[in-house]
């Protein structure tokens, strides 16, 4: 995915100056030929409109199908819509997930306003141009009789309701595999935060990207430092929040964007890119437990997998959470994932479920679409997935407020935003009719406090 993800962003950063080099060429035409003052007229407006509907990073046509396999014990059955009524006859009582999948088609004004589909009281959203296969999400609703209402699109052709019958995984002992400080606030809090037993690991400080540290007078270093400090305090502090004590988080204090480069070569040690720091103890001396790499703080791949065969080991969890490897396209994600299966293959005790999440995306940096507080419908995959069952808990209104005070914890999560992206957001909500909660300026405080947080569910 990494891969993919890199050839999309140079295709489209191949277009966009194409596209820019043609339009500079015409003003100029029109400048010369027709009036002077166009150009620079033109060029405000055309910032406006990119501002407005262009500024999206979607590395896929809105045209493409979504490939979504699911498994074998998934039932899956046509349904219709009658009088905007969704109609069921099959019986699906006990069933947790519900999927339905249907083909969209943006109208015009699908072309500048968000497509979204009204499912009941939720509401969930779509590429600008939507032309395709695509997946709601009706998790936690009565799905006969649930009312489908589309705006700014279209439903054309046939239904299917896809149905998935899971555990309640939050009642088994779960340990959540977070590379960094906020990963599992954003993937997990709403099941953590009703789980009896729960435990947290986050596998580095989040010590990069601390210049906004540096108008404290420090420097390059000295503000990586401090910034791993925090974060590191953070992933101790924030998940009490969610009734998770301090003595089941653990912090292993690795350094950020290393992790790829560690697994290739396991016994040596990859300092912090930034901060000069080449010891892991400096962010350990909170933790519940001794691990091995307490002996010499040395941050490589075998101590790595080491704490992680420890920390399993330790709690005992039925459950894994950790990114999703095919789906989330962070290298130190997908590292993660990588340490804590080979951890897994190292210690006596199996967990027998992996719970896999998303925070980021390769190809939609807007997904979760829509406002916050909605639905989450299931994310773009232009190449098939492994064909996972899928766990979709819902969130009420007072845990999902819950959440995003967690999340206003988190010290990454903090501050305001830069101008040019203060200006794109005045923009879209004048344009686009976008909107932005006001739980907290970041984009996550969107895309994360939803009606469900989404798990791809592998036995082991």
């Amino acid at each position: 995915m990494n891969g993919r993800k890199q050839q999309l962003l140079k295709r489209h950063r191949r277009n966009k100056r194409t596209a820019l080099l043609l339009a500079l060429l015409a003003l100029a035409l029109l400048g010369v030929f027709v009036a002077w003052w166009l150009p620079p007229l033109l060029l405000v407006l055309g910032w406006i409109a990119h501002e407005a509907w262009f500024a999206d990073h979607l590395f896929y046509s809105p045209r493409d199908d979504y490939q979504y396999d699911f498994p074998a014990d998934c039932v899956s059955v046509p349904v219709r819509i009658e009088q905007g009524a969704l109609q069921v006859e099959a019986d699906l009582a006990g069933y947790d997930t519900l999927l339905l999948e249907l083909r969209l088609q943006a109208t015009w004004l699908g072309r500048w306003l968000d497509p979204h589909v009204r499912i009941g009281d939720d509401r969930q959203d779509f590429e600008r141009g939507v032309a395709g296969r695509r997946y709601l999400n009706l998790s936690g609703q009565q799905a006969h009789g649930l009312s489908i209402v589309p705006r700014f699109c279209r439903i054309d052709g046939g239904l299917r309701l896809h149905a998935m019958r899971n555990p309640d995984f939050a009642a088994q002992r779960m340990l959540i595999i977070a590379p960094h400080a906020d990963d599992a606030e954003l993937a997990a809090f709403g099941q953590y935060s009703r789980s009896p037993e729960t435990a947290i690991v986050t596998l580095t400080q989040g010590e990069i990207e601390a210049q906004g540290y540096q108008r404290l007078g420090l420097d390059q270093a000295a503000a990586a430092r401090l910034k791993g400090r925090l974060r590191a305090w953070d992933s101790l502090a924030a998940p009490l929040w969610g009734g998770v004590a301090q003595a089941r988080c653990v912090q292993l204090g690795y350094y950020c964007l290393q992790l790829p480069a560690m697994a290739e070569q396991p016994q040596t040690p990859f300092a912090s890119r930034e901060s000069g720091e080449c010891d892991v103890r400096s962010v350990r001396r909170h933790n519940p437990l001794a691990l091995p790499a307490d002996a010499d703080g040395q941050p490589t791949w075998d101590n790595l997998i080491a704490d992680l065969a420890a920390v399993i080991e330790h709690y005992r969890p039925e459950v894994l959470l950790t990114p999703h490897p095919e789906l989330d396209p962070h290298h130190d994600h997908v590292a993660s994932t990588r340490a804590v299966l080979e951890a897994c293959a190292q210690t006596r005790w199996q967990p027998q479920t992996l719970l896999l999440y998303a925070n980021h995306l390769h190809d939609n940096d807007r997904w979760p679409m829509g406002p916050a507080g909605m639905g989450i419908a299931l994310p773009p995959a232009i190449s098939a997935l492994p064909a996972d069952r899928l766990w979709s808990p819902s969130l009420d209104a007072e845990r999902q407020l819950d959440k995003a005070m967690a999340l206003a914890l988190q010290h990454d999560l903090q501050g305001a935003l830069p101008l040019k992206k203060r200006l794109r957001r005045l923009i879209q909500r004048l344009l686009a009719g976008r909107r932005w909660p006001v739980t907290g300026e970041d984009e996550f405080f969107r895309k994360a406090v939803r009606r469900h947080e989404l798990f791809w569910v592998r036995q082991r």
